[in-house]
């Protein structure tokens, strides 16, 4: 493994988890942040349970758990913000180990993150450094820096460079990726708000299923609140904000109750980048993708791709695999993330398109549908789709469509009469698990485990073995000794 460390550009939440990351591998890291200090207020506010397993494998899960608050679920309303359906969520921890949906406070996120990093010797953080220029040769990357305080030019060799540096990414201007645009751009006031008083509101998410003035709210934490709403054409955050607009739009919450923190307007956009890796230079993140808000996945995306391209990057730094690994990249996340844009312009169309009559079609729909169990978990399920066929993914026969692609569960096990969570039992490297619970790990340690609540028994069923791969997702299912995958 080189000597040098990978450089990552930027240190939001996406940046400093892959920095952990690979940190825990071996890796040493230098990030590069162009700013001198980190944004102070949110912007992301949602983290579901599968994205909850990347901070457990950066290392930071518990102590971010203990600044969110869980998200009671979904709230439908209509334009007068009455009940059109609703679709709770158990706040104790589902098949992945954490509450299904989890609400945040971005700052606190990155302070833990950053807590975290300033604690591990492998990596360096330097601030007010913008990266001004990219040369690739077989060995590695030259990264220029420019010091904005000083002026000063700098070169450094990394063997790698993972640029997430954003919407706005100069990683990716520098490799000449571009971004494809999949659907229109929507204009959206953001407000948040802070209160003394708890605000007498239920605390899930709330969706003003309104073609006129469709709307968001969330409680986040802290006695702090989220509200989002679209600008009309033409109209100005000052419109938005004005008196009778804010309270229209804060209701039934007071707007002489609340300080004002951040009044915004955001442009949400559905884009993917063209190339998501140049040679030794991977986008990631809002570098490489942007979603419309409606599932809640802009940040959680990010983080999926750095727990998924890190341990790839890691085994061919080491010598383990060839370059061609990094290919697979790409070609996994690029359709798990469409796939997720595409569910969110879907339920942003169906939760507030249409017109008037729209309006009208959706009271009446879903009067019906919140009664019908399926609906709702399906509303509720925060499990994304599963990753397509490809050198690192066997979804032949029935059990490889069923499990391949997708995350193993990870209830909380007992290993020599101690409990623990399962992805703390299967290392870092490849695992397998067997039907009477054995665990396989890459070193060729093997540990019996048991399973008090029979999630995996139930998950894993009559399958002989399972590999799992370094980011928890399914490689492939062996049904017994010669028996079809």
């Amino acid at each position: 493994m080189s000597d040098a460390p990978v450089i990552v550009v930027g240190a939001g939440p996406v940046g400093l988890t892959a920095a952990l990351l690979l940190a825990r591998r071996g890796v040493g890291v230098l990030v590069l942040e162009r700013h001198g200090s980190p944004y102070p207020l949110p912007r992301a506010v949602h983290l579901d349970d599968e994205v909850f397993r990347v901070l457990q494998a950066a290392g930071v899960a518990d102590a971010v758990a203990a600044r969110t608050r869980p998200m009671a679920g979904l709230r439908l309303l209509d334009g007068a913000h009455r009940v059109l359906a609703e679709f709770r969520r158990a706040p104790s921890a589902g098949a992945n180990g954490w509450p299904q949906g989890s609400l945040v406070h971005q700052p606190d996120l990155e302070e833990e993150l950053a807590a975290a990093v300033a604690a591990t010797r492998a990596i360096t953080v330097v601030r007010g450094a913008e990266v001004t220029a990219l040369d690739q040769d077989g060995a590695g990357v030259d990264v220029t820096v420019l010091d904005r305080d000083s002026g000063v030019e700098r070169s450094v060799r990394a063997p790698a460079v993972l640029g997430c540096d954003g919407a706005n990414s100069t990683v990716r201007a520098l490799v000449g990726a571009s971004m494809r645009t999949l659907g229109r751009p929507d204009r959206w006031l953001v407000l948040d708000v802070r209160s003394a008083d708890e605000l007498p509101v239920w605390p899930g998410v709330h969706q003003v299923c309104d073609s006129r003035q469709p709307a968001t709210f969330m409680p986040v934490t802290g006695g702090r609140y989220r509200w989002e709403g679209r600008l009309r054409s033409g109209e100005t955050v000052e419109d938005a904000t004005a008196p009778e607009r804010l309270r229209r739009l804060l209701a039934p919450v007071d707007p002489a109750r609340v300080e004002v923190l951040r009044a915004v307007e955001y442009i949400f956009r559905a884009q993917v980048a063209d190339r998501w890796r140049v040679g030794r230079v991977l986008l990631a993140g809002d570098a490489a993708h942007l979603t419309p808000p409606f599932v809640g996945q802009g940040m959680g995306l990010g983080l999926r791709d750095v727990h998924q391209v890190v341990w790839k990057l890691a085994d061919v730094l080491a010598g383990r695999a060839a370059d061609s690994l990094l290919d697979t990249y790409q070609a996994e996340r690029e359709p798990h993330a469409r796939a997720l844009i595409r569910v969110a312009q879907l339920l942003g169309a169906l939760m507030t398109g249409g017109g008037l009559a729209g309006d009208v079609v959706r009271g009446r729909v879903l009067a019906v549908l919140r009664r019908i169990p399926a609906v709702a978990r399906l509303a509720t399920d925060s499990r994304t789709p599963p990753l397509r066929q490809g050198p690192l993914v066997d979804r032949r026969g029935r059990a490889g469509r069923r499990l391949a692609g997708t995350l193993i569960p990870q209830p909380d096990v007992v290993v020599e009469g101690r409990r623990c969570r399962l992805d703390d039992v299967l290392g870092d490297g490849d695992a397998e698990l067997t039907r009477d619970l054995l665990v396989r790990r890459a070193d060729g340690t093997e540990i019996r485990i048991e399973d008090p609540s029979g999630l995996l028994h139930r998950w894993i069923g009559s399958l002989a073995v399972v590999r799992i791969r370094p980011d928890r997702i399914v490689r492939s299912v062996r049904r017994g000794r010669g028996g079809r995958h």
